[in-house]
């Protein structure tokens, strides 16, 4: 790893301890409804730097087109990668090497009992080949406590964490 990454997960890892956030990025993205006036169907995603532009469209499984992503993909391929982040930093405080690790997230849209409306639900799926499963472990419930998606969605989004 070069010096500047070094340095970065050095202070990525280091406990913080002020009264309020401390703001490190935020995204700005833009969502515009498409041909059926509607974005969950037919809209366009982009982000103010110009890195994510790309079409939204239904899946097939819910009578879609798919010409294009969907949120639950969008909010799968965020969480899995801030997820890994999270578990590569705490697994090199315990040890681990978590340089092949993987972290596949499933999410998935419902109808919501409580309510009648939607509801979401995660399943995190962590491969740490080649280490020693209860310290995998370990850093896996680790990495769940850390990550910002996590502590997000804590109470709000049935979540599942399964280390392969």
């Amino acid at each position: 790893m070069n010096p500047k990454k070094e340095e970065l997960m050095q202070q990525l890892g280091q406990q913080y301890e002020g009264a309020v956030m401390k703001p490190l990025y935020t995204a700005v993205v833009t969502v515009t409804p498409g041909q059926q006036g509607h974005a969950r169907m037919s809209g366009h995603a982009q982000s103010n730097d110009g890195w994510l532009d790309l079409n939204l469209a239904f899946p097939a499984e819910l009578g879609g087109t798919e010409q294009g992503t969907n949120p639950e993909q969008l909010f799968a391929a965020g969480y899995a990668a801030c997820f890994h982040g999270s578990l590569a930093l705490v697994s090199k405080k315990a040890g681990i090497d978590a340089s092949t690790a993987t972290v596949t997230c499933a999410v998935t849209i419902g109808r919501d009992p409580n309510d009648g409306g939607y509801m979401l639900a995660a399943k995190l799926t962590v491969a740490l080949p080649n280490q020693d499963q209860e310290k995998s472990e370990q850093v896996v419930a680790q990495a769940h406590k850390l990550c910002p998606y996590s502590k997000a969605i804590h109470g709000n989004v049935d979540v599942e964490v399964v280390l392969a």
